[in-house]
């Protein structure tokens, strides 16, 4: 398959020439005698995508390699995994997150491989799910959708909750019409408080379609008239699994930091460490916004991101995903 390209961009001189120069530390890095993994973590850790694309770049010009190759041949372990996810596009990231999910749930859908779906698909701009999809296709040589349509393990109305997520296109307005937001409450209300049953065709159609500011005002209208969350009424009224993922989805839609605290919170608690959902979910959220995923933790867990990791994880996988979380009080 042909490799994904990255966004056309024209660096400035000065851009250019800080690329260049992270690309020369990452040679050095990766050249010789082993591999200076803090060099890495120091230089990919503390940059934005942006800047990431230009090292790509300048890395693959001046050495005729693509330093994703080179990442992958010199690192090894969780490590590996979460340096070279961090330093892809973040469009054939979310690509082949979405692939491993859906072939690791060809017998049996978990939470955590539905979650790695909704991601794609809700928690970021609807402009980043189009090129996810286009990075797919490249990749794989089929359409995301088509590939979640046809996972043996999903079955409706799971199935079709993911595929309509995954091939939406919502607009990206902020206009709002507060008579939809009323009308649309209600039918949820309906659906979640009254049936106990989120999984009609009318709940997918308004979580699938509407644009997120509209849905922000639907899901305040609906605690407004019925004294609770959305999200409180889901997981009151439901303990399906369905339901677990339809209020990742609301998360994602409209407040991520929510989602993003559970997934990790989660992949740290019981018998060992689920690694990967703890890479996944640190490093989409460090693109989202690792700021208010720390607030939220702390807030519903009473610790912190950086002292669960730190219990959690060791070496340079440990080193490398708190570069990403970032400092904490």
């Amino acid at each position: 398959m042909a490799p994904v390209a990255d966004a056309a961009a024209v660096p400035s001189p000065a851009q250019a020439a800080a690329a260049a120069a992270d690309a020369e530390g990452l040679r050095k890095a990766v050249q010789g005698w082993g591999t200076d993994e803090r060099a890495l973590i120091e230089i990919l850790g503390r940059r934005t995508a942006a800047q990431r694309a230009e090292v790509r770049r300048a890395y693959a010009g001046l050495y005729r390699e693509s330093l994703l190759d080179r990442l992958r041949s010199e690192l090894s372990g969780d490590f590996r995994t979460a340096m070279v996810l961090w330093a892809m596009d973040p469009a054939e990231r979310g690509a082949r997150l979405a692939n491993d999910a859906l072939a690791a749930a060809k017998r049996a859908i978990s939470d955590q491989h539905a979650w790695a779906l909704v991601e794609v698909a809700c928690a970021s701009a609807p402009d980043h799910l189009v090129a996810v999809r286009r990075a797919y296709r490249s990749l794989f040589g089929c359409s995301l959708e088509e590939d979640a349509a046809a996972c043996p393990a999903l079955q409706d109305p799971l199935r079709k909750l993911l595929v309509s997520l995954v091939r939406s296109y919502r607009c990206e307005a902020e206009i709002v019409d507060e008579d939809v937001a009323g009308l649309e409450a209600a039918q949820l209300a309906e659906a979640i408080r009254r049936r106990k049953q989120p999984h009609g065709d009318e709940v997918i159609r308004i979580v699938s379609t509407r644009s997120k500011h509209q849905l922000r005002a639907t899901f305040r209208r609906y605690e407004q008239e019925h004294g609770a969350g959305i999200d409180e009424d889901i997981a009151k009224h439901s303990s399906s699994h369905f339901a677990k993922i339809f209020r990742s989805a609301v998360w994602c839609l409209t407040s991520p930091e929510k989602h993003f605290a559970e997934a990790i919170r989660y992949s740290i608690l019981g018998f060992g460490t689920d690694e990967g959902t703890l890479t996944r979910a640190i490093v989409s959220g460090a693109e989202i916004g690792m700021e208010r995923i720390k607030e939220e933790y702390k807030a519903r867990f009473k610790t912190t991101v950086t002292s669960d990791v730190v219990g959690d994880t060791s070496g340079y996988y440990k080193d490398f995903l708190l570069t990403l979380v970032g400092s904490e009080d």
